[in-house]
C-alpha cells in the first residue's frame, strides 16, 4: 500500500498530533502510516478521509497485487 497522507496533512497544515487527535489515534499511528509500515482499519481510513476531504483511495492507494 501507498499512501499519500504526508503530502495531504502538511497541505491541511496539520502536524503528526493535530491529525492524530482529530482522527482519535496516536500519533506513531500516524507516523506509521506515513511510513507505509500500517495498513489503516477502515474506521481510521474513513476518518481521516474525512478529516482531509478527500476520498479514501485517494490518500491510501492500494497495487494490483495487494487487493
Amino acid at each position: 500500500m501507498k499512501t499519500r497522507l504526508k503530502e495531504l496533512r502538511a497541505r491541511h497544515g496539520l502536524n503528526q498530533t493535530e491529525l492524530a487527535k482529530l482522527a482519535k489515534v496516536s500519533r506513531q499511528t500516524i507516523s506509521l502510516l506515513e511510513r507505509e509500515e500500517l495498513i489503516p482499519s477502515l474506521l481510521i481510513a474513513v476518518r481521516i478521509s474525512k478529516i482531509l476531504q478527500e476520498p479514501v483511495d485517494e490518500i491510501f492507494i492500494f497495487e494490483e497485487g495487494e487487493l
